[in-house]
């Protein structure tokens, strides 16, 4: 537990995540983070960029990643929590819902990091993203969805790297929003990502 907690200070320390509330503000709300995905850091990234009172409330998800060898590397990838794992498939999931975890965390009141687009990206624009956030927000349509563009992520511990580079990163919370009435699901997923995007600072060029 101590190398957990060790590893995550650490992070904090050496990726800065100095949080930009440019949209929204931190409150008790229960929310789904749905951020860019750019680096194995991202996820402590966010969490860090939140203030401390919603850090114990808020989860952070882990694909299974083909990790299990490299504990540390894991440990800062997933926030030293007990980190969802999301299969990508059902025949993954043996033949259970891919979603149920996020389900039955969302249905215990807690909070969610996401990243929508399913893998890492190299680009500044996100990719479309995945069908997931959709039928979370389908079932828990009171949960106000936060979109969170992650600034520097890249350069801090890019793919293939193992220990992240001491540059300073900002997490920019953008305006938060839900699932509109009979809005269809390719619509949802592109106002979902065109939230990511419009979180971004302003010199950031559009692609």
């Amino acid at each position: 537990m101590w190398v957990s907690h060790f590893l995550q200070l650490l992070a904090r320390v050496l990726v800065g995540a100095y949080p930009r509330w440019v949209g929204s503000a931190p409150n008790h709300n229960q929310r789904i983070y749905i951020a860019n995905h750019t680096s194995h850091i991202d996820t402590v990234a966010i969490w860090a960029a939140l203030p401390e009172h919603l850090q114990k409330h808020t989860h952070t998800l882990a694909e299974l990643y083909s990790l299990a060898c490299n504990k540390c590397k894991s440990c800062l990838t997933t926030n030293g929590r007990s980190a969802e794992g999301i299969k990508r498939s059902k025949e993954d999931a043996n033949g259970e819902d891919p979603l149920q975890p996020l389900y039955d965390t969302l249905a215990s009141g807690e909070s969610l990091i996401i990243f929508p687009e399913g893998t890492r990206n190299k680009g500044d624009v996100p990719q479309p993203f995945k069908s997931g956030i959709y039928h979370l927000a389908k079932r828990f349509p009171h949960v106000e969805f936060i979109p969170v563009y992650l600034e520097n992520l890249s350069r801090i511990m890019p793919k293939g790297e193992f220990w992240p580079v001491p540059l300073a990163c900002t997490a920019r919370f953008g305006k938060p929003f839900y699932l509109q009435e009979d809005e269809d699901k390719d619509d949802f997923l592109e106002r979902a990502r065109q939230g990511v995007i419009s979180a971004r600072a302003p010199h950031v060029a559009s692609n």
